[in-house]
């Protein structure tokens, strides 16, 4: 039987040189302000549900941060952000007056998708950097202005596809580049959700301390409904759905570790089964990409069985890996007694959450000045293979993609 290897973060970090998401280091970036070795960090957050609210912690732990300003349309939510931040921090309803303050060096953008180019495009132009959620933006043609601002303006801006700062994650990566996997030809994605496994209902909104106008910002207007407030994600005029929300996260990975930024083809296909949305609760998703591969994605809303993760198949070993673990199983090794399986030949378990070592990532990269691992380019790549994939679901048709001029054509 194959001898496992079984390593510990700690035994990873030690024997192994973490180069972070392979993105080429810049350097010499401008800074909003030149910080000084003593100097806070002061950030504002513009958007203040839940994933900020968590990002905030998270910046909070790191002793040379100052979560000074915090933007929310709902009153109730900028509350709870402001308990997080501390007394000395400002509350605001318009987040341009955060960036206005000489007193922010950098923001979280943690608002709904739709938010997102806008938002982050005044914060570089008004000579701030940026921590942006993924995914980056609303449309392909909207990642394309955020990417050329921040090219122009030369800002560091990180978004929140943390597995390019996750230690057994860049792992991956490195058994990939080894060869060790042999050709890869197939690579199946998948992440299941059950959104109503509660079974409570959504909490009540105090609409007098909620300025919908300010949440719908360029969206058509629209009636207050309770559902798009909590669950923008799954309606067309605020978020993408399963392929934005989730598939974004793994497309990032597979196309860092293969060296691929675009599809070839895209086909997908879903249609609503349980919830009361616009956005597809389950989808299926084919990609062919250059070099000969093939990737397959599965997602829904119904189910928190296996949660999700990539299975990347090649010709000499299977390297599956998820958010707890990594595991490599050879081809030719015999099979476990009662499972269709080997013994893995690599198994590795993650400690925490990846989203600590992205926080850090951006911080560092505030002070050096080079380019964060998951950068503006990686951000928008990813979240553009999302937003084909939804091309080709709301056209119902198959989508071939030439990412050198950024045409779509069928």
């Amino acid at each position: 039987m194959m001898k496992r290897t079984e390593l510990s973060r700690r035994d990873f970090l030690k024997n192994t040189a973490v180069v972070g998401g392979g993105a080429a280091l810049l350097g010499g970036l401008a800074p909003a302000r030149v910080l000084g070795a003593n100097d806070k960090i002061r950030v504002g957050v513009l958007g203040t549900g839940e994933r900020a609210q968590y990002l905030m912690t998270l910046f909070k732990d790191h002793p040379d941060v100052e979560l000074v300003a915090v933007c929310d349309v709902y009153a109730p939510r900028r509350a709870e952000a402001l308990n997080i931040a501390g007394e000395r921090a400002q509350s605001f309803l318009e987040y341009r007056a955060v960036l206005d303050s000489k007193d922010v060096d950098a923001v979280i953008i943690g608002s709904p998708d739709h938010w997102h180019k806008q938002m982050l495009i005044d914060a570089v132009r008004a000579g701030k950097d940026v921590y942006c959620e993924k995914p980056i933006m609303h449309s392909i043609e909207e990642g394309e202005q955020m990417v050329r601002a921040v090219e122009e303006t030369k800002s560091i801006v990180q978004t929140g596809t943390q597995q390019r700062n996750w230690p057994h994650w860049v792992m991956g990566k490195e058994i990939i580049d080894s060869g060790k996997l042999g050709k890869i030809t197939f690579i199946h994605t998948y992440w299941y959700q059950d959104y109503l496994g509660s079974g409570k209902p959504l909490p009540p909104v105090d609409q007098a301390e909620l300025d919908w106008k300010k949440f719908l910002g360029d969206a058509p207007d629209q009636s207050f409904s309770l559902e798009r407030f909590y669950w923008w994600r799954w309606y067309w005029d605020f978020g993408g759905g399963i392929l934005t929300d989730l598939f974004t996260h793994w497309i990032d990975v597979i196309q860092w570790y293969m060296d691929q930024p675009a599809p070839r083809t895209v086909t997908s296909t879903g249609d609503v089964y349980r919830m009361n949305w616009q956005c597809p609760d389950t989808v299926t998703a084919a990609l062919e990409y250059p070099g000969n591969f093939m990737v397959t994605f599965t997602g829904a809303i119904n189910s928190n069985v296996d949660d999700g993760g990539i299975e990347f198949r090649g010709s000499e070993a299977t390297l599956k890996i998820d958010r707890s673990h990594l595991a490599v199983y050879p081809e030719d090794a015999r099979w476990v007694s009662g499972w269709n399986l080997p013994e893995p030949e690599i198994f590795v378990r993650s400690e925490h959450d990846g989203t600590i070592d992205n926080v850090k990532n951006f911080l560092d990269c505030l002070r050096s000045r080079k380019e964060p691992n998951a950068n503006i380019h990686v951000g928008f790549q990813a979240a553009r293979t999302s937003w084909i994939g939804n091309l080709a679901l709301r056209k119902g048709t198959k989508i071939t993609w030439d990412a050198t001029p950024n045409r779509v054509g069928t």
